[in-house]
């Protein structure tokens, strides 16, 4: 059945009109008729069974039939501070990170950081990213979708109010079994293409944050909160 997150009220026994791009995607382009139905979310918890009654030349309405409290969220609260990069590697991470769990995104800026989000870009890109988000929400089954927080530098974040548990993914330090005494509300710091500085791994370290390296090899950044991700769920799921 098809999944869409959609921005209004949602309640039982009440009747909506769908909004512009879920008309667009349900109607237009999958051809919905009437009597057809789906689940809508709207990020506030909880998914809706709808059904499509009427469908016009520029709209649509469902009924809204019955509510799910299921919101399949992860077994942990994370906030990943990821440093911002080109292309579409930005987006794999956000979709990944999304599919796999993660709370909040916080984008960061750094010495080697490959971009840097302008003035009029700047939301353009943000509400992109946030779109990235739910479309990964709408194909895994997640409920409640993160935020994409706007750009900040990396320095300013580790010193700012945090989870007590502050993870860094630094390759070439020691291996150790971090996650150990780790609470599952956390926060993890992910570097760029060109890894973190010497000094911003010190800066990180300055305010709680701990090495956590992860095996021998050093990984991509969109490939680093796959993989970190994919452990914390493990890890958070066999302690629980």
């Amino acid at each position: 059945m098809n999944r869409f997150y959609i921005e209004t009220e949602l309640n039982t026994g009440n009747t909506i009109e769908l909004t512009e791009s879920v008309f667009h995607h349900w109607v237009r382009v999958l051809r919905a008729k009437e009597q057809e139905q789906a689940i809508f979310f709207n990020g506030k918890g909880g998914e809706y069974l709808v059904t499509l009654t009427e469908i016009n030349k520029k709209n649509a309405y469902v009924s809204v039939d019955q509510f799910n409290e299921l919101d399949r969220t992860a077994p942990f609260n994370v906030i990943l501070g990821q440093v911002m990069s080109k292309g579409d590697r930005m987006d794999y991470a956000i979709q990944k990170a999304t599919e796999l769990g993660v709370t909040t995104i916080q984008l960061l800026t750094s010495d080697r950081c490959e971009m840097r989000l302008k003035y009029d870009r700047d939301q353009k890109k943000l509400d992109h990213w946030q779109s990235v988000a739910i479309a990964a929400c709408e194909q895994c089954g997640l409920n409640k979708v993160p935020q994409i927080l706007p750009p900040i530098a990396l320095n300013d974040w580790v010193k700012s109010e945090l989870p007590t548990s502050r993870f860094v993914l630094a390759p070439n330090k020691n291996q150790e079994n971090v996650l150990l005494k780790s609470d599952n509300h956390l926060a993890l710091l992910i570097g760029p293409e060109g890894g973190l500085s010497e000094v911003e791994i010190e800066t990180a370290n300055q305010n709680n944050f701990q090495n956590w390296c992860i095996g021998d090899r050093v990984l991509r950044t969109e490939t680093a909160p796959v993989v970190a991700l994919s452990i914390l769920n493990y890890h958070f799921s066999i302690k629980a």
